[in-house]
């Protein structure tokens, strides 16, 4: 386990200096630059002490006093400006480096197998594109720079202890060595922590994501109390973590006020010896010790901007987690391209299983003629929406080849394939916005006059017209404000103005009262003509019209055929449909 979070570790470092700062390199080593400028300027000052006590107070001299307060005046000037250009410089690109990295994590994440969004809740999702790149803004914002003018200062800071007087600076360097090894274990300690946090606020805002997205189960099984039991233990969580790091870093802050007062007392009682024996002077201690807080002051920072530095690559821990899976468009062996589809599907041998040594689907063979329309039918989680979702790709068989015009479909390139498909799924999904907007999905160039058509087709145009404000209606999330039927409308509207080759319907019509059916019905005859179709369908009078059936039971195919060959066998397909009748 130790080795892996090294392998992530140094993984992240490399991908921060890769991908984050060195395409930056300018704007760092500007940063850089700045801060030099910005530190040295800050060293002005206490060296203006030892000259004011021991060469223009104690000899009186007015000339050098003035210019002293030029140089001094000068200094904080240059601080002021630096300090100001670094922070507007450095701060302005970090909120850059945070819309570019949930740009790139939400271009990543969208290209992902559908089996990812099976097994991740959304708002997880959600969490991981816009929380965890949050930190990372410190690698190229002032937190990077001001670590490296932390090390600078002190380092210069040091030189200048030296000078004054070895025997002090040696009892300085003792506790600050103590404090540097206990803050590096320190934070070796909290970063695993800081990755927890990640991991549970994004399992808390899958959780809220969730909740209010079925805030009308909720309210109908009087499960509020519920819901809130469930958050506040979630929060609760996030709250114990957070406790965790807060106290690791603010142990790490007292002690660096601990062993700094104590370096205080042991140069007072140094110095002040030194001072009584004349082999110091007034000025030089006054100038050590303002030295020295410039020494501990960035190091007492950089413990600070450590915690920021090490949440930072805390969050690129868990990009990397999601940028290192593969893509469906990275599939080395979908090299073939589709310049025409005519629309044969030929399915041979197919087996398929969602967890290892448990196949849902075995053995199925048929083939699809373009422009055909094939009803899948049969119980519940018999296998009917996989073989759908096969031949959609959205899934990929572990056994067997589906082809497309001859050409396996595995090595087709994804985008090529579903430029040409057209779905409408039972859950009907729609966006936020307007009606026009969510037809216009599929093909946001579409014309006007082919809108209007698949308006028309769809029979969309016959409650539109009743809204003010017509096709322009907003309609909630998720369509909320439509009923289900005119939602499937929309969805099937949208997928007339695709215009697609392929074309799935999964319980299209499932959602539609009787007389919207029929509507429906004649719209789906014309937009299935010349497309080679799928449908999945319980209402069995939907399908009559089919060019085969295939009656799925346990993953095979347990009967095919036209409507009228299969109710003169009797067999499954004739149950189903007399025990529909019946109802």
């Amino acid at each position: 386990m130790q080795s892996k979070k090294k392998k992530m570790s140094l993984g992240s470092i490399k991908h921060a200096f890769k991908n984050i700062i060195w395409p930056r390199k300018k704007l760092v080593l500007i940063g850089i630059g700045l801060i030099i400028i910005n530190r040295a300027a800050g060293l002005v000052l206490p060296g203006s002490t030892k000259y004011l006590i021991d060469d223009i107070i104690a000899k009186g001299n007015v000339t050098l006093l003035k210019w002293l307060l030029v140089v001094v005046g000068g200094a904080l000037l240059i601080q002021s400006v630096t300090s100001f250009s670094l922070t507007r410089l450095l701060s302005v690109e970090a909120q850059h480096l945070i819309s570019v990295l949930r740009s790139q994590m939400q271009q990543h994440i969208i290209f992902l197998p559908l089996r990812f969004f099976d097994n991740t809740k959304s708002g997880e999702l959600v969490s991981r594109i816009m929380t965890d790149v949050e930190g990372v803004r410190n690698l190229v914002g002032t937190g990077l720079v001001q670590l490296f003018g932390g090390i600078l200062t002190a380092i210069a800071s040091l030189f200048l202890l030296i000078t004054i007087s070895p025997l002090m600076t040696l009892y300085t360097i003792v506790p600050l060595l103590i404090f540097g090894v206990i803050s590096l274990k320190a934070f070796a300690h909290i970063r695993p922590i800081f990755r927890e946090r990640g991991q549970i606020n994004a399992e808390v805002t899958g959780r809220l994501t969730e909740s209010l997205a079925g805030i009308r189960v909720i309210k109908g099984f009087h499960a509020e109390n519920f819901e809130i039991n469930v958050f506040a233990k979630g929060v609760e969580k996030v709250f114990k973590n957070v406790k965790t790091t807060l106290t690791a870093t603010s142990l790490v802050t007292s002690l660096a006020t601990l062993l700094m007062g104590i370096a205080s007392i042991t140069i007072m009682g140094v110095g002040g010896s030194m001072i009584i024996k004349g082999s110091m002077t007034v000025g030089d201690f006054f100038a050590f010790t303002l030295y020295l807080g410039f020494l501990v002051a960035p190091i007492v920072q950089m413990s600070n901007i450590g915690s920021q530095l090490t949440e930072a690559f805390a969050g690129l821990d868990r990009m990397e987690e999601i940028l290192s899976l593969d893509k469906e468009t990275d599939n080395p062996n979908r090299t073939e391209t589709l310049e025409k589809l005519e629309g044969n599907i030929v399915f041979e041998d197919i087996a398929f299983a969602y967890e290892e040594g448990k196949e849902v689907l075995h053995s199925i063979n048929f083939t699809a003629p373009p422009g055909s329309v094939t009803a899948l039918v049969g119980s519940s989680g018999s296998g009917k929406t996989t073989i759908a979702g096969l031949a959609a790709s959205f899934l990929t068989p572990q056994n067997g080849k589906i082809k497309i015009d001859g050409i396996d479909l595995s090595k087709v390139k994804i985008g090529d394939y579903r430029k040409h498909l057209g779905v409408v799924l039972q859950d009907d999904f729609l966006f936020e916005g307007t009606i026009r907007e969510n037809i216009l999905f599929s093909r946001p160039e579409a014309s006007e006059e082919d809108v209007l058509e698949a308006v028309s087709a769809a029979h969309v145009k016959e409650f539109t017209d009743r809204f003010d404000e017509g096709l322009e209606t907003r309609i909630g999330e998720r369509g909320i404000k439509l009923s289900g039927g005119q939602r499937q409308r929309v969805a099937i509207a949208r997928a007339i103005l695709a215009n697609p080759k392929i074309l799935i319907l999964d319980e299209a019509t499932s959602n539609l009262d009787t007389e919207s059916e029929q509507y429906i019905q004649k719209s789906l005859d014309k937009l299935m003509a010349g497309r080679t179709t799928f449908v999945i369908a319980h209402r069995l009078s939907t399908i009559r019209k089919a060019d085969q059936i295939l009656v799925i039971e346990n993953g095979e195919i347990a009967e095919r055929g036209k409507h009228d060959e299969l109710i003169k066998k009797e067999g499954r397909y004739y149950q189903l449909y007399t025990y529909q009748a019946r109802i």
